[in-house]
């Protein structure tokens, strides 16, 4: 057969650009080459539809075991009961348990997407905002924090069937057991969505959710640095109350409804390719290099947020406990749209962000988000943060001025070349 050799030039195009940049997207990482090999491997080709033991194809006796291994992996990592790694992405993941939890029309309670959260927590141009009655609470004007104040009086008034914690640019740990209790005062359940944090909750740098938080979602790729999907997950496995009965006229438990949920659910056959470069990953996570990685993540970002602030940026909520910092540029008088075009001409990726409170459109902006998984996978320390703040804040500074660009431009391609990426592919 001929090689499409389009494909494989825009292949090598996009490898060369990660190769040459400075990668700040803070949803995004490297992960590894034995990951990219199993998901590049012929599991692609094994239909598999339902779970373990349990399928509606004949063949699946190694898949089974695949996906077992990435199940069993990650219950080690969290230490917990259930998990399901099924799911194609958080969103999936996330409208699994609404669907296992919700029926049209039910209220939940989630972090407003301005302030930092979501669009599957409750946003209206969202399945979650469409489907369910979404109601938000914030954070506080003057820290940045999240206002639980605010949190436990819309759940007084609004009374929730669910409340969701986490969101997608927040830079703060979270009181997972203030929630549970707000909760738990208007018979609510608690969704955590970890996908941002989970990979420094794994190594016990940020609070536990699990013990508070009935049922826990994530990615696996950002901070967990495995290759783009989802999972659901639960410490113990408890009764649904909901009232759903087995054929034995015994409450249905909860780990019945979520797998239903994503098969037949939402979701048909998956793709065990992707399991396979899950259950690398997860495997990678249980090492004690992986737990270095967590904690220089976790040290990067901090000096980056300091070294941010030494230059007058506005960090909101004045620095992170986690892997990001979300700046407010109103005060360098460019938005987050203009930022991002200028910082992209000079091979430094990051993404425009609202703020909160913000003034600007979505689409426009008074921020940026940044983040530290994928250079810190390249090798990046806290005195690398010194050239990033020094790049960045060059060309905020002058973002109109093309020569600025040009030998930022360079400065970042030649400081890249000392952080080799997949030498292995040539």
């Amino acid at each position: 057969m001929q090689r499409d050799t389009q494909v494989f030039e825009l292949i090598g195009k996009e490898l060369e650009r990660q190769r040459s940049g400075i990668e700040l997207i803070a949803s995004e990482n490297f992960t590894s080459l034995q990951s990219i090999q199993a998901m590049g491997s012929v599991l692609t080709n094994k239909y598999a539809e339902g779970y373990p033991g349990h399928r509606y194809y004949a063949g699946c006796e190694i898949v089974d075991q695949v996906e077992q291994l990435a199940i069993d992996r990650l219950k080690q990592i969290f230490d917990i009961e259930y998990a399901n790694v099924q799911p194609h992405s958080g969103a999936q993941a996330n409208a699994a348990v609404h669907l296992a939890l919700l029926q049209p029309g039910d209220k939940i309670l989630g972090l407003d997407l301005s302030m930092g959260g979501h669009l599957t927590h409750g946003s209206p141009v969202n399945y979650s905002g469409r489907l369910y009655d979404a109601h938000f609470y914030g954070v506080k004007k003057e820290t940045g924090y999240v206002d639980y104040e605010q949190m436990e009086a819309q759940a007084q008034k609004i009374q929730p069937k669910v409340i969701i914690c986490g969101a997608s640019a927040y830079s703060r740990d979270w009181d997972y057991k203030r929630i549970r209790e707000i909760a738990d005062s208007i018979g609510a359940l608690v969704m955590a969505d970890i996908a941002h944090p989970a990979g420094l909750i794994a190594k016990k740098l940020l609070n536990d959710p699990f013990d508070y938080c009935h049922i826990v979602t994530s990615t696996t790729h950002k901070t967990l640095r495995g290759p783009r999907g989802g999972v659901i997950m639960m410490r113990r496995d408890f009764e649904n109350p909901f009232g759903q009965k087995d054929n034995k006229g015994n409450l249905k438990l909860m780990s019945s409804l979520l797998n239903l949920a994503v098969f037949p659910g939402i979701q048909g056959g998956p793709l065990e390719h992707v399991i396979a470069g899950k259950a690398v990953a997860f495997g990678e996570i249980l090492t004690d290099e992986y737990t270095q990685y967590a904690k220089q993540m976790q040290a990067n970002a901090q000096y980056l947020a300091k070294l941010l602030v030494n230059k007058d940026y506005n960090i909101i909520s004045g620095g992170t406990d986690n892997h990001l910092v979300l700046i407010d540029l109103r005060n360098k008088n460019i938005s987050g749209k203009k930022a991002e075009q200028a910082l992209v001409k000079a091979e430094i990726t990051c993404n425009k962000n609202m703020v909160p409170f913000d003034d600007k459109s979505a689409f426009v902006t008074s921020g940026v988000r940044l983040g530290v998984p994928a250079i810190t996978s390249r090798g990046f320390v806290e005195k690398d943060m010194e050239f990033i703040v020094d790049s960045f804040d060059k060309i905020i500074t002058h973002s109109e001025d093309e020569s600025v660009i040009a030998s930022v431009k360079s400065e970042v391609n030649n400081y890249m070349k000392n952080f080799p990426l997949y030498p292995e592919l040539g």
